[in-house]
């Protein structure tokens, strides 16, 4: 394994340890919040595997939390200036999936920019959202994603840009070309 990525693995697994003990959770209780099971939050904890994007997104909803708190702690201060060369970037090799925090979350700031790509014949499904009411502004830079929010289905090429707020189940589905899209949380 990439040393990089190792190291990755083993912050994001002190992470999200550390999460699920300040809110008073045992591994029992967060697999029963989450439906991941106890063996796989654990193995996640011990920095043995890494989780995939799905098991990030129901981890987000037991926390209650964005999944960008999960793959990194809130900063107190933030710099106005994020080098390309600062921006923390998680990777989900079962799917095919990266995401560079363009703009890390921050306690005095309110939105978020990310830049995620996916390669071609990928499906990421997210069972429910962090929190209800999530405001997501998606823009597709290359590619051809098709995006289902709560039931809804969205074809987006080049330069299209979809706007929601997430209730419920959401997936992103790639065809034959990858996708590169920056999606604004607020």
């Amino acid at each position: 394994m990439d040393e990089n990525i190792d190291n990755q693995t083993r912050s994001l697994a002190e992470h999200l340890r550390t999460l699920r003990t300040d809110s008073g959770l045992t591994l029992q209780d967060l697999a029963a919040r989450s439906g991941v099971s106890r063996a796989t939050l654990s193995r996640i904890e011990n920095g043995e595997v890494s989780p995939t994007a799905e098991t990030l997104g129901r981890l987000a909803s037991a926390f209650s939390l964005p999944l960008s708190q999960l793959l990194a702690p809130m900063e107190a201060d933030f710099p106005p200036l994020v080098r390309h060369a600062d921006q923390s970037v998680w990777q989900d090799r079962e799917h095919g999936f990266s995401r560079r925090a363009l703009s890390p979350p921050n306690r005095q700031l309110k939105l978020e920019m990310i830049e995620c790509a996916i390669t071609p014949h990928q499906r990421i499904v997210y069972d429910r959202p962090a929190f209800a009411g999530h405001e997501h502004h998606l823009v597709l830079l290359s590619g051809a994603l098709t995006l289902t929010v709560d039931g809804a289905r969205h074809e987006l090429a080049p330069g299209d840009c979809l706007r929601y707020r997430l209730r419920g189940a959401s997936s992103f589905e790639t065809g034959d070309e990858a996708a590169r899209y920056i999606i604004a949380m607020i």
